[in-house]
């Protein structure tokens, strides 16, 4: 089984979210893409206006519905808060699955600031997706500088198994404009904290990855 692996607040999950992870599974030839929905990043201020795990799970999950997406609550169940012991112990509850690390190129920019980073790319193979307006701010990035000869071809995309780690694929798909912070701020719904009131769900799916 091929998965790829979407981590984030998803705060609230949004269209853009569901756009990158089928063009994902086209691209790379995957099965499926997990959504690891954190229960908190530690580079973002949380205070203001991250919502409760719950709602943002339920936002999660509503977003999916009809691909092949599942959603996961599986940090909160490990009680990791960073992406890297995430992946060693994901990796090993599913050691017969192979594991490819989606992540938007605002993240490559900034790659460089989480903890264990070069573990990370040690340890999985990482699919960069293109964002308008990131790319010179990625390829300038500390982590871009040891990562620039990694970087594999897009036509290789699909033969990601077999590449020698550490190994990084740059995929460009149709922009989707759509974010979480400029969703919050453009839509009072969303801006307002009481949006996650209405998806609220009972509990996380006990049968998520």
């Amino acid at each position: 089984m091929r998965v790829g692996l979407l981590g984030g607040s998803f705060n609230p999950a949004h269209s853009g979210h569901r756009a990158i992870s089928v063009a994902a599974i086209a691209a790379l030839g995957l099965d499926e893409v997990w959504w690891l929905v954190s229960p908190g990043n530690p580079l973002k201020d949380e205070a203001a206006d991250m919502a409760p795990f719950a709602a943002r799970f339920a936002s999660a999950r509503a977003m999916a519905r009809h691909a092949p997406i599942r959603v996961s609550a599986i940090e909160t169940r490990l009680g990791t808060r960073y992406t890297v012991d995430s992946l060693a112990k994901v990796q090993r509850r599913y050691a017969r699955i192979d594991f490819v690390w989606l992540m938007g190129e605002d993240n490559l920019a900034t790659f460089d600031r989480w903890k264990g980073w070069r573990r990370i790319a040690q340890s999985i193979p990482i699919a960069v997706i293109a964002r308008p307006g990131y790319d010179h701010a990625a390829h300038a990035a500390p982590a871009a500088g040891w990562l620039r000869r990694f970087f594999r071809p897009a036509c290789q995309a699909k033969n990601w198994t077999t590449w020698r780690l550490p190994a990084l694929v740059l995929l460009r798909f149709r922009p989707d404009p759509t974010s979480a912070t400029r969703l919050r701020q453009l839509n009072p719904g969303w801006a307002d904290p009481a949006w996650q009131r209405r998806l609220l769900p009972r509990s996380p799916d006990p049968t998520a990855p």
